[in-house]
C-alpha cells in the first residue's frame, strides 16, 4: 500500500519544491504617449517608460521601430543591448536619432531632430528584461505639421458649447436672484404696512376706551356740584329762620 503511494508523494514534493523555489517570470509593462503633434524643423522627445519586477541588467533590451502613414513597412531606427545604445547608421533618420533615456531609471527615450512629413507616422518602443520577457509594446503616434497645430473641430465645438452653457447659466442665476431681492423687498414693505396698520388699529381702540371712561367721572363731578348747592342753600334758610325767630 505504502509502495503505490510513494510516486505521488515524490510527485507532490515535486510541485512544492518548484513552486517554492522556481519564480514564473513576470510580465512587463511599458508605456509612451499616445499623440504627439510638432512643427517640421523642430525635434521631438519620444519618452518610453517600464516597469518590472525584475533588476535592471545587461540583459535589458529595448528596441524603437517606426511605421509610416499608409504604409505596413517597419523600420528600425533604435536598439538597446548589453549596456549599449546602437542607432541605426541608414535610412530616414540617419544622424537625427539621440539616445537621451536611462536604463537603469527605466527610462527608454530618444530624441528625433529636424522633424519632416516624412516622420508622419507610428512609433513603437518594445522593452524585454529577462525573465520579464511577456508583455505588450507601446505606441505613440506623431503628426507633422507646416505651422502651430490647428485647433480641433471637437475643440471649437465644445468651447462653444461650454461658453453658451455658461451664459446660459448666468442669465438663470441672475434672473433669480432678482426674483429673490424683489420679493424680499415686497415681504419687508408689506410687514412695515401691516405694522402701520396694527399700530393705528391699537391708537383708535384705545382712544375710543378714553372717551367712554368719561362719562362717569363727569356725572359725579356734577352730582358733587348739585349737592354742594343744597347744602349750601339749606344753611342759608337755617341762618334766616334763626333771624326771625330772634
Amino acid at each position: 500500500m505504502f509502495r503505490d503511494l510513494k510516486p505521488a508523494y515524490l510527485f507532490c514534493c515535486s510541485v512544492l519544491y518548484a513552486f517554492s523555489v522556481l519564480r514564473p517570470s513576470q510580465g512587463i509593462s511599458v508605456s509612451t504617449h499616445h499623440n504627439l503633434h510638432k512643427t517640421v524643423g523642430s525635434d521631438v522627445t519620444l519618452y518610453c517608460g517600464f516597469w518590472s519586477n525584475e533588476y535592471v541588467s545587461d540583459l535589458t533590451t529595448l528596441s524603437w521601430r517606426f511605421r509610416p502613414d499608409n504604409s505596413r513597412d517597419i523600420i528600425s531606427i533604435f536598439h538597446y543591448g548589453n549596456g549599449v545604445p546602437y542607432i541605426e547608421k541608414w535610412g530616414q533618420f540617419r544622424g537625427r536619432v539621440e539616445w537621451v533615456g536611462d536604463i537603469s531609471k527605466h527610462d527608454g527615450s530618444i530624441v528625433i531632430r529636424n522633424l519632416d512629413y516624412i516622420d508622419n507616422g507610428t512609433f513603437t518602443c518594445d522593452v524585454k528584461n529577462p525573465p520579464d520577457v511577456v508583455g505588450t509594446s507601446s505606441d505613440v503616434h506623431l503628426t507633422v505639421y507646416d505651422k502651430i497645430p490647428p485647433v480641433g473641430a471637437g475643440v471649437v465645438s465644445g468651447a462653444i458649447i461650454g461658453t453658451f452653457l455658461g451664459i446660459i447659466l448666468l442669465i438663470v442665476g441672475g434672473l433669480y436672484l432678482f426674483r429673490y431681492i424683489v420679493r424680499r423687498r415686497a415681504r419687508s414693505e408689506t410687514s412695515f404696512l401691516q405694522r402701520r396698520r396694527s399700530a393705528a388699529e391699537r391708537g383708535k381702540v384705545s382712544g375710543k376706551a378714553g372717551t367712554v371712561s368719561k362719562g362717569p367721572v363727569l356725572y359725579a363731578t356734577l352730582d358733587q356740584s348739585k349737592s354742594g348747592k343744597g347744602a349750601s342753600e339749606k344753611k342759608s334758610k337755617l341762618s334766616e329762620s334763626k333771624r326771625d325767630k330772634k
